[in-house]
């Protein structure tokens, strides 16, 4: 299954569930998708240009929360933050001694999302 059909069916499922945060990001990267697609110097888009095109979302995402935070706009950077949060309370993590668990969940769920600099960064603020 490519990227393209895998975010078709997330987007789906979030519409389903209501998830309006999730819907907005996935509907992001499928229009990314479909520029890239459209762009002629692009050729064939293979996995290697898809994990390149997230690295590049997700990096602006990262300078979005950094602009939000020096900008005193906490509101905005909470939902650039609002994943990890939800991420420890799923699993529970309680405890600094658990940051070992928790970035190897991390890892897989921000994979092409999110720079591991950054949520470990995050992730210690949130359990100290």
């Amino acid at each position: 299954m490519s990227l393209e059909e895998r975010i078709s069916e997330d987007i789906k499922k979030a519409m389903l569930a209501r998830e309006k945060e999730r819907l907005e990001a996935l509907r992001a990267i499928k229009s990314a998708i479909l520029l890239l697609k459209t762009d002629k110097n692009a050729g064939e888009i293979n996995e290697e240009a898809e994990i390149k095109l997230l690295q590049k979302l997700s990096k602006q995402r990262k300078e979005s929360a950094e602009i939000y935070k020096s900008q005193n706009r906490q509101d905005l950077y909470e939902v650039e933050v609002g994943q990890i949060k939800k991420l420890i309370a799923e699993n529970n993590i309680t405890s600094p001694k658990d940051m070992g668990r928790l970035m190897g969940l991390a890892t897989k769920t921000f994979a092409g999302r999110a720079d591991n600099k950054t949520v470990s960064e995050i992730v210690r603020s949130l359990l100290a």
